[in-house]
């Protein structure tokens, strides 16, 4: 039975309006800086970004009384607010129809290797309180007539632990968590970008910022002080590394920013690729029922010629139309996906189509077509789990835009938002990074190598390997709460020392750095970061590529601290940074990717590394693909994170064995309350004291 949604449900769950920001918050005081008055805000936490990780933090730290301040580089504008894809998940703890199951869900979590099986299992067990606070600020998570939350299979999920508001479950999260944040007074300067932590041996002083509202001609640079004893880092990840990519405009994360604080880093090496929009028009990842709906997939080349691309890569149709559904939760690439005729041969397909100049579409209008020799489409004849599928979601309308529309017409509705109407238009796609599983080396609290500085969701790197879908957004979440919790407990009497001698050496780096003739031109250092991450390190490669890639990026390092950054006008001085911090982040993720490889790390989660002497190689219609042939993970790494820093100019690489829990122990409330009591759980698990 055709399922009709009213059109302004529809339109509440597309067109999400974010809540007015209230007046600027004023600077308490000034200082005298390297011959500048600089604006200062004070604070006894700074959180940076305000997207749904950050904005968690900001709600539990005023909820505990702590002075907390946001900064901002555009409030509501980042990746929470603004990216996801048809049905936007957030991970949730039950396990379908079984109940609750932490060690299962941690198993789930952790199960691409890489990652410390506390930290999984803290994001089992807070997935709970998470979800219920949410859906206490008014998040729409749906439910079923007897209140039970409703759930779906995502990407690295076999249970089905994922549920959705729909394509904008993230900004909704960001939606209710700043109407809160707002309730309880949270200072949010937005237009602030931070540029420089002002670090001080184990003392954090805040951050060197550049507002908009602060610039004058003795100031030109906008330049402010955010003191702050702590610092929480929540701006997202390095959405900018990439020219193939799906963040939207403008994300750079703080992956530099970590890195020039000399903070430890691990799991560089580890990302998320799948296709999705370009982000020239309207960036979004095309998991769930945008394939589920198995659109037929083609290229167009130079001449406008049409190629059905995939049926070179499949031996039936049967198998091509059950792989492009199975992309609906096997999304993000994945090396072995490849072998057996796997799902991630699309991936590798579309990749060759762009390298070859042809430009790639799904349309909705057309079912898959036949492989040539075999029989054409039909529901009747596909893969056993697929009709499954079809058949619990009554999805067997004869034409993909119907079983679309049926499935999810919100995925209709959001595309048309941005005058783009897949119902009567192919859609242009391609291969896009979208997510960084690496980042800041944090404990069981969130807390860095620095004992005042924190960092949740993407700026942390707590996701492994793989994960589940949505375990990013639930990850935020948790930490968030965490870090607030232990910030609140440890840091209560900390107060700020004078950040002058900080701010000083901060100030002049960045008035070194932006030069007006002889400097490097923002837009080809955009280019040669961006051409070389995404040829070089994206989902295949090899490690002559990423060696030379590698010296080409310690060659441009040298040139911007030779040269510096030639900038047009003084609004473009906090950009200049965000390049130089990226182009330091780009070295970094290669630096780590090259000690992988050459110590003979394989191919897992988001990379093939390809190897003449490799034991995968993938087959396709007319045989082996021996130039894709790559080396297989080896067991061991998966225990192991590859740690990295950031020292007097120099990155320091080494390794570490993943932390491990203890199975046979169990808590016991009479032996274990006082700890709770007494706030010794607190001084648990740091990585600093």
């Amino acid at each position: 039975m055709p399922i009709h949604v009213p059109q302004h449900i529809l339109d509440a769950l597309t067109d999400v309006d974010m809540p007015r920001l209230p007046p600027d918050p004023v600077a308490t005081s000034g200082v005298e800086v390297a011959g500048l008055h600089l604006p200062v805000h004070r604070g006894d936490c700074l959180v940076i970004g305000s997207g749904a990780a950050g904005l968690r933090t900001a709600v539990e730290l005023a909820r505990r009384g702590v002075a907390v301040l946001v900064a901002s580089q555009s409030a509501w504008g980042g990746t929470s607010a603004c990216s996801g894809s048809d049905k936007q998940t957030i991970h949730t703890a039950n396990t379908a129809d079984r109940g609750d199951d932490f060690r299962a869900m941690a198993t789930a979590i952790a199960a691409g290797g890489s990652m410390d099986a506390d930290t999984a299992y803290i994001e089992a067990v807070g997935s709970v309180r998470s979800m219920a606070s949410l859906q206490y600020l008014g998040l729409p998570l749906p439910q079923d007539r007897l209140g039970g939350t409703l759930r779906y299979q995502t990407d690295h999920d076999e249970v089905g632990r994922a549920t959705s508001c729909g394509p904008r479950t993230s900004r909704l999260m960001v939606k209710v968590l700043a109407e809160e944040a707002l309730r309880l007074g949270v200072p949010i300067l937005n237009q602030t970008p931070a540029l420089r932590l002002l670090i001080e041996g184990d003392r954090c002083h805040g951050a060197l910022c550049a507002r908009v509202r602060d610039r004058t001609a003795e100031n030109p640079f906008g330049l402010c002080l955010i003191t702050a004893p702590i610092v929480a880092l929540a701006g997202g990840g390095p959405g900018e590394l990439y020219r193939d990519s799906v963040y939207p405009n403008g994300c750079f994360g703080t992956l530099g920013l970590a890195l020039e604080a000399g903070l430890d880093l691990v799991n560089l090496t580890e990302s998320q690729f799948g296709i999705g929009t370009r982000r020239e028009g309207f960036p979004w990842n095309l998991s769930g029922t945008y394939v589920q709906a198995m659109p037929h997939l083609f290229s167009l080349d130079a001449e406008g010629r049409e190629h059905h691309f995939l049926s070179g890569y499949y031996r039936t149709t049967q198998e091509l139309a059950s792989n492009i559904f199975r992309k609906g939760y096997q999304w993000p690439f994945h090396a072995t996906r490849m072998l057996d005729f796997g799902s991630s041969l699309i991936d590798l397909a579309i990749l060759r189509e762009s390298a070859a100049g042809r430009r790639v579409f799904m349309d909705f209008n057309r079912n898959p077509q036949p492989v040539p020799g075999d029989q054409p489409f039909d529901l009747a004849r596909l893969d056993v789990d697929v009709r499954g599928y079809l058949a619990s979601a009554g999805a067997w309308q004869a034409l993909p835009i119907d079983r679309l529309r049926h499935m999810n017409p919100l995925s209709i509705e959001l595309y048309r938002r941005y005058k783009v109407d897949i119902a009567t238009e192919p859609l242009e796609f391609a291969v896009n990074n979208q997510h960084m599983n690496g980042g800041v080396a944090v404990d069981i609290w969130g807390r860095s190598s620095h004992p005042a500085i924190y960092a949740v969701g993407e700026a942390a790197g707590t996701h492994g390997v793989t994960r589940p879908g949505g375990a990013a957004l639930n990850a935020g979440q948790v930490f968030g709460t965490r870090a607030a919790e232990h910030i609140a407990a440890k840091h209560a009497a900390r107060h700020p020392a004078d950040p002058t001698r900080c701010a000083e050496v901060a100030v002049a780096e960045v008035q070194a750095l932006c030069v007006g003739d002889g400097g490097l031109c923002l837009r080809s250092l955009r280019d040669e970061v961006q051409g070389r991450m995404s040829d070089a390190a994206g989902i295949l490669c090899d490690a002559p590529t990423v060696r030379s890639a590698l010296a080409a990026a310690r060659d441009l390092n040298s040139r911007i601290a030779h040269q510096g950054i030639t900038i047009e006008r003084s609004a473009e001085a906090a950009r200049a940074v965000q390049w130089r911090q990226m182009a330091l982040a780009s070295e970094a993720v290669l630096s780590a990717l090259d000690h992988y490889i050459t110590r003979g790390g394989g191919s897992r989660g988001a990379r093939a590394i390809l190897d003449p002497a490799g034991e995968g190689m993938p087959m396709v219609a007319h045989g082996p693909l021996s130039d894709v042939r790559f080396r297989m993970e080896r067991k061991e790494d998966r225990d192991r994170m590859i740690v990295l820093r950031y020292v007097a100019g120099q990155f320091r690489i080494e390794e570490r064995r993943t932390r491990q829990m203890d199975v046979t122990s169990r808590a016991f409330f009479e032996r274990d309350w006082p700890a709770w009591l007494t706030g010794a759980i607190y001084g648990a698990g740091a990585l600093v004291e």
